[in-house]
């Protein structure tokens, strides 16, 4: 258990433990920043102690981790779950669906901020130690983002050992520094009190609502708690937050709040100002160290829910690298990783200051967790059955702390938090497009297509030439004749003496097992249809897929089979189906997707492409 505790303080906790850096100091500076009363830091720490009471601890710890995907967790697998729990309710199905996908189109977003305001929050540290620096905190924050992207091709398995000791060391430094100041005044200890939080609401209901647009900030990264359970299992997350993540953030907040309820001038940087004038320098380092893993597990995030959109069919085929011999999560998606890198280093020369970020930051952070609550909802009623009643009283309180805080970070959206939703918007429109581009292809490609079964008989009825050796046909049209096959036969008027239908078939769930991967039917004349089934989580290999049969009774020669893939050009037009401008789009990322021989580590020396036409 110590192994897997450990290991989910270095890769689950680095957001939400990097928040201190920022969090305090952003909601007295800044544009709406609360004046520096002792009765407004008291009630902005009790809130944020109740935040992290309620949203995380109670809401995620407790109980959305509950809602797991056969083990696997994060927002796609709590919309296959909704999915397969509301099967009977199309339309609502349909809007479930669409609203989990807007949630993790919203994590592109909030994945590119994060690393922005987390490696400027720990920099901003050398104006503290030596003011003279100032101006390199912008130049240093783009050289260690930029040699952080560009590591990732390497992997980060080495990196990674020393994630979780270099995390521990870090909440254990934040404990420290909170306690020391606490114990020189700890009068702040009185905002534990939630009667804090209530009055600061109750005397300023307008400057309590613009101060929540920060105290957000407190828990962001909640969604990586989620998202990371298939990798560490709940009880170790839940350890780690319970243990050390949660009380080391208590303290830490309280040694700030003491700080400047004793020093309002240490508000230009209460973090900093705890240690020493000797510690400074360590702390910054070590939270350099502490921001680099927040950004990391932001960025293996973002490979891992594209991988995952891609298997969902919401994704084109990407070039897909992986990293590790050992472990099947460490994937590079060099287009992902370009992409984010080009933006995160726009918003740190276009925002400056982690002050100027927070004002991005927050909005798509809450949108998600909004949308967490509607679909735990649908799990509470419609998974796990329980009564109206009970459902209704949990998450109602959920939704309303999620509101307010959505409400509160809509003020920031004409001081830059309209970038995480211009980014999740245009995610979402990718998304969608693509989605829902290929089911108008493949119906489509099914209407000009011939029915398999009409074309056995018609072969059985007068066989053409017959070659050795086996021909597999990659389709996703499993009962229609494939493109290729007829374009093969009409123009090389030969068949091979064996011809196998592989259709590859994403299942809802994240894995699946190798005994139930794939199902093989005769079909009369050596055809023969195979449907092989992953996960969303799994991944697709056809020559390891042809080696398992083969184990089973069902063998290929690899030097004796030619893999035939159907090529389409497609062209946009204006039949019924999507408006034109998106069926450009669709026709645009279809253009530059991988070819899904390469997707599918289908031999280049075996394959065969035959191209057709098709208007959308």
């Amino acid at each position: 258990m110590l192994p897997l505790v450990v290991g989910a303080i270095g890769v689950v906790y680095g957001d939400i433990g990097t928040s201190p850096l920022y969090t305090l100091r952003t909601a007295f500076t800044g544009p709406y920043g609360l004046s520096l009363t002792h009765d407004n830091i008291l009630g902005v720490l009790s809130a944020i102690v109740w935040a992290l009471l309620i949203v995380v601890t109670l809401k995620y710890i407790t109980l959305i981790m509950r809602a797991d995907n056969r083990g696997e967790g994060g927002i796609l697998a709590l919309t296959a779950l909704v999915s397969r729990g509301v099967a009977d309710r199309g339309r609502l199905r349909w809007w479930l669906v669409g609203l989990g996908i807007f949630g993790a189109a919203m994590f592109y977003g909030d994945g590119m901020i994060t690393p922005a305001i987390t490696v400027l929050g720990a920099v901003e540290g050398l104006g503290i130690i030596a003011p003279a620096m100032h101006p390199f905190i912008v130049p240093v924050s783009v050289v260690i983002l930029v040699l952080l992207f560009a590591i990732q091709r390497k992997g980060t398995a080495s990196l990674g050992a020393v994630f979780g000791p270099v995390m521990l060391l870090w909440f254990i430094a934040l404990a420290m520094l909170g306690a020391l100041e606490i114990a020189r005044h700890p009068a702040v200890l009185a905002a534990l009190d939630p009667v804090y939080a209530a009055r600061f609401a109750g005397a300023n209901p307008a400057t309590a609502f613009v101060a929540m647009g920060a105290v957000v900030l407190a828990v962001t990264g909640t969604e990586a708690l989620y998202a990371d359970m298939g990798h560490f299992g709940r009880s170790p997350i839940r350890r780690a937050w319970l243990f050390l993540v949660f009380p080391a953030l208590l303290f830490n907040y309280f040694g700030q709040g003491a700080l400047i309820l004793h020093d309002p001038g240490a508000i230009q940087n209460p973090f900093y100002l705890l240690a020493p004038d000797w510690g400074r320098m360590p702390l910054l380092l070590l939270a350099t160290a502490a921001a680099i893993i927040a950004s990391q597990a932001v960025i293996s995030g973002a490979f891992s829910l594209t991988r995952a959109a891609i298997q969902m069919g919401y994704c084109p085929r990407l070039t897909i690298e992986h990293t590790s011999e050992r472990t099947i999560g460490q994937i590079y998606v060099p287009f992902i990783n370009w992409m984010l890198l080009v933006a995160i280093i726009a918003l740190v020369l276009g925002f400056r200051t982690s002050d100027n970020l927070a004002s991005a930051y927050g909005i798509a952070v809450t949108m998600a967790m909004l949308i967490d609550s509607i679909l735990i909802f649908v799990v509470m009623r419609r998974i796990w059955r329980w009564p109206k009643w009970v459902a209704v009283l949990v998450a109602a309180p959920l939704l309303a702390v999620d509101l307010t805080f959505l409400a509160s970070n809509s003020l920031k959206i004409p001081d830059g938090g309209w970038f995480p939703l211009l980014i999740g918007g245009a995610v979402f429109t990718l998304l969608t497009t693509w989605k829902r581009g290929r089911a108008i292809l493949m119906r489509r490609l099914a209407e000009d297509a011939m029915p398999l079964d009409l074309f056995i008989q018609s072969i059985e009825a007068s066989p053409p030439t017959r070659v050795p050796g086996t021909a597999v046909f990659l389709t996703s049209t499993a009962d229609r004749v494939p493109h290729a096959l007829l374009h093969n036969l009409k123009h090389n008027k030969v068949l091979h003496e064996r011809v196998v239908f592989l259709t590859i078939v994403t299942k809802d769930i994240p894995y699946v097992a190798e005994a139930d991967r794939v199902e093989i039917a005769p079909m009369g004349c050596d055809f023969y249809r195979m449907v092989a089934k992953y996960g969303f989580k799994d991944e697709p290999d056809v020559p390891e897929l042809l080696e398992d049969c083969g184990r089973n009774g069902f063998a290929f020669d690899m030097m004796e089979t030619s893999f035939f893939v159907s090529r389409e050009t497609l062209i946009a037009t204006v039949s019924p189906g999507m408006a034109l401008w998106r069926e450009k789009l669709f026709v645009s990322m279809s253009k530059n997707a991988t070819k899904a021989s390469e997707f599918f580590h289908v031999p280049t020396n075996r394959v065969v492409e035959l191209g057709t036409q098709v208007e959308l």
